[in-house]
């Protein structure tokens, strides 16, 4: 009987699922099948040579990265440190901003700050660079010259190239990027609010920032654990085009991050296998996050993806 209500179902939205084909077809083309690559994280893959080979070497380029590599701690550091604080930084940051963009009361006033806030996210990378390299470039930056102006400071401050301002620049200009689209998520959900509870609250006398805390907040909390899960898989992926423009010759050592390792190594050095190798346990180690936090999250409030 559940088999053949299954199939009945399946026949019932067979239009969607045509709908469905393409999207699958194009993930298993340019997600699934590219996964035979794996196989040259066990071999001694060689340029020009089959991709199965190669000779057989077990897990040897896992052991390499975790005990010998001498770059891989700062590469694990600097990734777990940028995500995971820009992870943080930009839930919080959003789903404040949401409510106090819910809270402004012209309309014409909050579809103006709230597509300013939205527009940065269509910016190309490479602008974003420029952009900010306007703003923060030592000799010419427009924030240099006003400090210098106010005399704050003698000399310029190289943000792009001191390491020391590295990992507050990078996760900054991600904020930046992203505040005005995970805003949108949890305006939506702040509509979804019945405004029955804010009108009992009225009449029990609480005043406006009671019924956000109280009300708002809670109600954005089931929205804030699920952006927490889904983002979750994405500790230890970073965006290559952003740290690789970010990146120079100074400042490397606190950019480097698990995808421009591998691309360094892969496509610089020539060392495929090496580079796969980390690739897999890139992989491996976002999976394991992600059913981590979707665990966590079940147990604290009930809600998971899966």
């Amino acid at each position: 009987m559940k088999t053949r209500h299954f199939l009945k179902r399946i026949a019932g939205q067979h239009r969607l699922y045509i709908m469905m084909l393409p999207m699958l077809a194009a993930v298993t083309l340019f997600s699934y099948i590219p996964l035979s690559g794996w196989a040259m994280a066990f071999t001694d893959y060689q340029i020009g040579g089959s991709l199965f080979g190669g000779e057989f070497v077990g897990f040897r380029h896992f052991r390499y990265f975790f005990t010998q590599a001498a770059d891989s701690f700062y590469v694990l550091r600097n990734t777990l440190v940028i995500n995971l604080s820009s992870l943080a930084i930009n839930l919080v940051s959003a789903c404040a901003f949401a409510i106090l963009l819910n809270e402004v009361r012209t309309s014409w006033l909050r579809r103006v700050v709230q597509s300013l806030s939205f527009f940065p996210f269509f910016i190309s990378w490479v602008i974003t660079y420029t952009l900010f390299n306007t703003f923060l470039s030592m000799q010419t930056g427009v924030l240099n010259v006003v400090m210098k102006d106010l005399g704050l400071i003698d000399a310029g401050i190289n943000f792009l190239g001191d390491p020391d301002y590295s990992w507050g620049v990078i996760i900054f200009v991600g904020f930046w990027k992203s505040i005005g689209y995970n805003s949108v998520i949890f305006l939506a959900a702040i509509s979804g609010i019945e405004q029955e509870q804010y009108e009992a609250a009225s009449i029990d006398g609480a005043t406006h920032m009671q019924k956000i805390r109280f009300i708002t907040i809670p109600a954005l909390a089931p929205t804030l654990a699920v952006l927490l899960i889904m983002n979750s898989g994405w500790i230890f992926n970073s965006n290559f085009e952003e740290f690789n423009l970010f990146s120079n010759s100074v400042n490397w050592q606190k950019m480097e991050v698990l995808d421009v390792y591998v691309y360094r190594y892969g496509l610089k050095m020539l060392d495929y296998s090496y580079a796969t190798a980390v690739g897999v346990i890139k992989t491996a180690a976002s999976l394991i996050m992600f059913f981590a936090v979707n665990i966590v999250a079940k147990r604290v409030n009930g809600r998971s993806l899966i």
